[in-house]
């Protein structure tokens, strides 16, 4: 190996500024981001919206994401209370007497969890609170307002299941040899498997791997 891959350098492919890792480019203590997910852009935390440190909710996000340009992660700031006669927020507004109502009247839907080596196409919206599991694939302008199982694919507004990406025995092997979490040594020898289009070929290595 020539050059043992950095997941701190902001710009990782050679000659080319507009796409970054994410790790080392967030400032918010509240966005936790694994190594060597990256994004198509250069300023990752302007497409996390409404994110206030009141609600003390947290966007995670796993190792080895693919997150395409236009990807919008809107948290629970953006929401307002349905739970009365009227949605609007005087309360934000001068000349307006509502007090703030507490976190517990409001519709929080908890942290914002991605999985690893997670593929988000262009345009898509993840809404608050929703867990993507690991190997999901979303298609490109969808809104993803539901948890979603791992490895499967998804689409549409609102984002659908269109098919499960594996069988279930391939599923549980990669789920429970979590190749990101394994050093960068092993991935590296591992990219053949990882990149093999022959599934039976992969599920029996990576059986072999687990034994």
């Amino acid at each position: 190996m020539k050059h043992k891959p950095n997941p701190d350098a902001i710009f990782p492919v050679p000659n080319i500024k507009s796409v970054t890792y994410v790790k080392p480019t967030v400032k918010s203590k509240n966005i936790v981001v694994g190594d060597f997910t990256y994004f198509s852009g250069i300023d990752f935390e302007k497409h996390v919206t409404h994110h206030y440190d009141f609600y003390g909710d947290k966007l995670v996000i796993g190792k080895f994401c693919q997150i395409a340009a236009g990807v919008e992660f809107i948290m629970n700031g953006a929401n307002h209370q349905m739970n009365a006669v009227s949605t609007f927020p005087f309360y934000i507004f001068e000349g307006w007497e509502q007090p703030v109502p507490p976190l517990e009247k409001m519709p929080v839907k908890g942290d914002t969890i991605i999985g690893n080596d997670v593929w988000i196409g262009q345009n898509t919206t993840i809404l608050p609170g929703v867990h993507i599991g690991d190997g999901v694939i979303i298609g490109a302008n969808s809104v993803v307002g539901s948890d979603i199982e791992p490895y499967t694919i998804v689409a549409g507004n609102p984002a659908k299941l269109i098919r499960k990406r594996f069988d279930d025995d391939l599923i549980a092997l990669l789920l429970k040899v979590k190749w990101w979490d394994l050093p960068v040594e092993e991935i590296n020898r591992l990219i053949p498997v990882l990149s093999c289009t022959d599934l039976e070929e992969t599920k029996e290595t990576l059986t072999k791997l687990i034994k």
